[in-house]
Order: C-alpha cells, then sequence, then structure tokens
C-alpha cells in the first residue's frame, strides 16, 4: 500500500509518483484514488489526461470499476504546464499517450514545488517499454507497480496481450481488444500469434 510522504521543511517540496501495470491492473482506479485523498485534505488539484482517449467519457477520467473525477483532455504535453496554474497537486493519466515532452513537464511542475501523480502502461501490447513511461519511472520520487489477474491462468498479470489484428502501438481498446495476461500466458500467445502470422 502506497504511503503519502509528509511534506518536511519551511518551502514547499515537489516529487513524481508513477502508478504503472498492464490493462485492467487499477492503475487509473489508484490515480483516483489518490487525487481524492488530496481533495479531501483541501489541495488544490488539476488532473489532466490525453485528449484522444475519450473511451469513457470525453473529459472525465473513469476506471474500469467506474469511479470517476473530472479532468481536462489536453492535446500536448506542455498544455499541461499551461494549465496546472498555482496548484498543489496534478494528476495525469494515460501518460504513454503523451508525446516526448511529458517528462520535462513533469520535472518542471515537481521543481516548481508540486505533487506530481502519473498513471500508465508501462508496457505495450508487444511487452515493449511503452512511449515516455520508462523515462518517467526513471525520474519518479515513488513508483508504484499495480498487477492484473491473468484472464489465462488466474495467476498474477503484468502484460496487455492485444486480442485483434493491429501492428499500431496505439490502439484505444478494453475487454474486446485486450487481455491481462502472466508472462507465460503472454509468451504462448505472442508465439501462437506468430504462428498465425506466417500461415
Amino acid at each position: 500500500m502506497f504511503v503519502e510522504p509528509r511534506l518536511g521543511g519551511r518551502e514547499k517540496s515537489g516529487w513524481i509518483e508513477v502508478i504503472c501495470g498492464c490493462m485492467f491492473s487499477g492503475k487509473t482506479e489508484e490515480l483516483i484514488r489518490r487525487l481524492n485523498r488530496a481533495l479531501i485534505a483541501k489541495q488544490k488539484v488539476e488532473i489532466f489526461k490525453p485528449a484522444i482517449d475519450k473511451r469513457y467519457h470525453e473529459e472525465k477520467i473513469v476506471s474500469h470499476s467506474d469511479r470517476e473525477i473530472r479532468s481536462t483532455p489536453v492535446n500536448f504535453a506542455n498544455d499541461i504546464l499551461l494549465l496546472s496554474g498555482d496548484c498543489d497537486v496534478v494528476g495525469i493519466d494515460e501518460a504513454q499517450f503523451f508525446d516526448e515532452a511529458i517528462v520535462e513537464v513533469c520535472n518542471t511542475l515537481a521543481n516548481q514545488g508540486k505533487r506530481v501523480i502519473v498513471a500508465g502502461l508501462d508496457m505495450d501490447y508487444k511487452g515493449k517499454p511503452f512511449g515516455p513511461m520508462p523515462f518517467l519511472l526513471s525520474i519518479a520520487e515513488f513508483v508504484t507497480k499495480v498487477h492484473a489477474i491473468c484472464a489465462q491462468t488466474g495467476e498474477l498479470a503484468s502484460f496487455s496481450f492485444r486480442l485483434k489484428e493491429n501492428k499500431s502501438q496505439v490502439m484505444l481498446g478494453e475487454k474486446d481488444a485486450y487481455e491481462a495476461r502472466s508472462r507465460r500466458a503472454f509468451v504462448e500467445g505472442m508465439k501462437q500469434s506468430q504462428i498465425e502470422d506466417q500461415n
């Protein structure tokens, strides 16, 4: 369980928290939980998501279990700097869909004394590091990796297996398009996909 750090000293200290994992692992759920706690503490909170992600709602961040929180959709990472103002906490969902500038944006916000909470997929459907996420993991003071349950084996899952034929790294989808899988089930599925591609 993640424990929020206490602010120390007279100067307001900023930091970066990254919540990562595969599809259906509860990343957004954990992001919403932390942001709601900040709101209860009467902190000023600004929340952002990529404008391309309209799966559940045009503006709100919504978890797979239907928990939701207001957010501002943005097209570019640098928009977050312009819109975050004098807030205490910045929440960012689906960080893997942002351009590389998101890394410098998070650093700048943390250097301004803000608490920055970022959620995103750490790996794409091939099991490779996804977009800016490895860089965000490197600069974060706190990293939480959450896991799903494998749809094939019932074991802990860290991989997002794509069920539909599509070679694009970015493909928005839900349970009709992706399955959470354990390492063993993911590797077996990838081997089967390669065999099918060759036939």
